[in-house]
């Protein structure tokens, strides 16, 4: 019975053993795979980038080492912020509080309270915090189950049109709900604290859904204006005084809301004079963040009215990242037109500026292209410039290929190609780290386990 007891011992050691360098191998295996991704997965590079890396890290301004001026912001018609600066530009002075030790030590923010305009610039974000998810809440009961009134048009039936209609609502109040209230809440006494913890939901892109909200605007206006008299008759019913068009405009009217409430902010800030700099930092830091993102929201709204889209599954490229417009010349068609590219993660889309609306041209998947500038002209020319090229497998010679031209963007500033390029580095850096965990073998930690107590239990009661 003893040597039994010690078999099975032994049994379940080289078990978990085996297990165990299976994980170290895949480990060192990833950390190969991580060293050789430029060079083994995707190839999407500037050869221009290397000459100038030092200059492109270099912060665009440093509010930690000069005293920055508030950034003004307007707003048009249509509730858009203008003059933003794009999604992922100067995204090297992102971290700009880790150069001074003064943010590494807290500072009294008493003096903030003191100042009854700022106090009630807190206050007015808070409570117009809780007013949103109020509201959004009301308008999803009043029309968040639309399956369940007798008279609903044929049109508004089923979940897909409910979803056309909402969008994503519901997505953005859980976020809000669970999320940023309760941040905001128990960081009133905490400023750097609610601002750094406000940023962290941007970094970590969750407030993409506004993204997919905006991409589905068009379509919810088309239905609502479908069955107009209709909503109107039940917004009268349910004694909804705003109605449905109020409580969908809400989402990207509390977006735009943000960075003006922290522009306020800062203004009085340094109109008072106060001396907390972690605080200043935190709250420049995350309202650069929020105009970022508005950008990017402002910029989708254009996706669904690129015509002829309808080949590309949206879903399936990824996340929408920015949007820049080009003097684009089509090398195979010997075409010139302006141009508006739109990045996604797994893909490029190119459309034609006509007017007032955008005709898709072409789209490539990043695996397939390279972006290069053009080094034989003069450095001012050069800058301005991106050639996308197609690579092109050779049949004769597996794992070699030419490359072709196909495209040369022309920007009118230089710094809107650095930005550009700033951009699909990151982009390309997200689809490496796609490629190499789709080629690298592990097991879950909870198989594991699982694996070595199914082990266990057998080897003990056989």
């Amino acid at each position: 019975m003893e040597l039994f007891n010690w078999f099975d011992l032994i049994s379940v050691a080289l078990t978990f053993v085996a297990i165990l360098l299976v994980q170290v191998l895949n480990v060192y295996l990833h950390i190969l795979d991580d060293n050789n991704a430029g060079a083994k997965s995707i190839d999407v590079v500037d050869k221009a980038r290397a000459k100038e890396c030092l200059t492109e890290e270099a912060p665009l301004s440093s509010p930690i080492n000069s005293t920055p001026t508030p950034t003004t912001t307007t707003l048009n018609r249509n509730g858009k912020l203008e003059k933003q600066t794009s999604l992922l530009d100067s995204d090297s002075h992102e971290d700009e509080d880790t150069l001074s030790l003064e943010n590494l030590f807290p500072c009294d923010q008493t003096e903030i309270y003191a100042s009854r305009k700022i106090s009630f610039i807190i206050d007015e974000l808070i409570q117009t915090e809780v007013n949103y998810v109020n509201n959004l809440k009301k308008g999803l009961a009043n029309y968040g189950r639309l399956d369940t009134v007798e008279d609903l048009p044929e049109g508004l039936r089923g979940e897909q049109r409910q979803q056309l209609l909402l969008g994503n609502v519901s997505e953005i109040l859980e976020l809000h709900e669970s999320e940023i209230l309760p941040l905001m809440l128990r960081n009133q006494r905490d400023l750097k604290g609610l601002f750094d913890e406000f940023a962290a939901h941007f970094e970590k892109n969750n407030f993409y859904c506004y993204v997919g909200f905006t991409m589905g605007k068009k379509s919810s206006m088309q239905l609502r204006q479908d069955h107009r008299e209709w909503l109107q008759a039940y917004q009268t019913t349910i004694k909804d005084k705003l109605g449905i068009d109020s409580f969908l405009v809400q989402p990207i009217q509390r977006l735009t809301r943000y960075p003006l409430l922290l522009q306020q902010f800062i203004s009085e800030f340094y109109k008072s004079g106060i001396s907390c700099k972690p605080v200043l930092t935190a709250v420049c830091k995350l309202e650069t963040r929020m105009r970022r993102a508005l950008d990017v929201v402002n910029q989708a709204e254009e996706i669904p009215n690129i015509d002829e889209l309808n080949e590309l599954d949206l879903l399936q490229l990824g996340n929408f990242r920015r949007a820049t417009e080009f003097d684009a010349q089509h090398f195979p068609t010997r075409k010139k037109y302006r141009a508006k590219i739109f990045l996604f993660d797994r893909c490029l889309v190119c459309t034609e500026v006509r007017k007032k609306r955008l005709a898709y041209r072409q789209h490539y998947h990043w695996e397939h292209v390279e972006l290069q500038r053009p080094l034989e002209l003069s450095a001012s020319n050069a800058n301005k410039i991106i050639n996308l090229l197609v690579k092109q497998q050779d049949k004769d010679k597996p794992g070699s290929g030419s490359k072709r031209e196909e495209y040369s963007f022309v920007a009118a500033e230089a710094s809107v190609v650095k930005q550009w390029l700033h951009a699909t580095h990151k982009i390309i850096e997200i689809a490496r780290n796609e490629h190499a965990q789709r080629n690298t073998f592990s097991l879950p930690m909870d198989l594991v386990l699982g694996v070595g107590l199914a082990i266990w239990l057998i080897w003990q009661y056989l």
